[in-house]
């Protein structure tokens, strides 16, 4: 029942972003001279390795799973022997990635902000804060999740399926964030 909750819950949260994606698109036709001039001020180079330090947070996560799934919540071998790794050093990798991933997104805000793009700079900037702040709250929600995990697997007197399904249905919203977060790259970053 977790897992179909999950889903569920997921779905909605893939019409709140299907929301957002609707207002950048609505303005992006209705202002496209601007859209070319701020979207120049993005830093490409900076938002791909962004990018492909949070798309491998899912790679690291879904080994997790997998060490979950074989009820190993911690390493059974030394510490960089990772096909010994557990649940706990996955999820912690996947924590640090996700960390890197949201200072990264305050950085490229920090640098947006002294080219005068902001929040309520014009239509561009609030599309672009939207999306991607939305998109920020919701790996900042992930990652607190993944802290409930790892805290849960060490408080666990033995770790078992309860603890596991909690794993995998957190890694289901992982996912979700990484998806979404492909699709905002290649609409705010690659189209332009």
């Amino acid at each position: 029942m977790v897992s179909v909750g999950t889903v569920v819950w997921l779905s909605s949260e893939l019409m709140f972003f299907a929301g957002l994606f609707a207002m950048y698109f609505t303005l992006r036709s209705t202002t496209g001279g601007m859209w070319a001039e701020e979207t120049a001020k993005l830093n490409f180079p900076f938002a791909l390795v962004n990018t492909i330090i949070l798309v491998s947070s899912s790679f690291s996560c879904q080994m997790g799973v997998f060490a979950a799934e074989n009820l190993r919540p911690r390493r059974t071998g030394r510490l960089f022997q990772f096909s010994k790794w557990g649940m706990t050093e996955w999820f912690l990798l996947t924590f640090v990635l996700g960390a890197i991933f949201v200072a990264g997104q305050a950085t490229e805000y920090a640098m947006l902000t002294s080219e005068h793009v902001t929040l309520n700079s014009n239509p561009y900037g609030s599309a672009f804060y939207m999306t991607t702040g939305f998109h920020g709250l919701h790996v900042l929600g992930g990652l607190i999740a993944f802290l409930l995990i790892i805290g849960r697997a060490y408080a666990a007197k033995k770790f078992g399926h309860f603890e596991a399904t909690s794993a995998i249905v957190t890694s289901y919203y992982w996912h979700f964030v990484d998806v979404v977060w492909i699709g905002l790259f290649l609409v705010i970053y690659v189209l332009k």
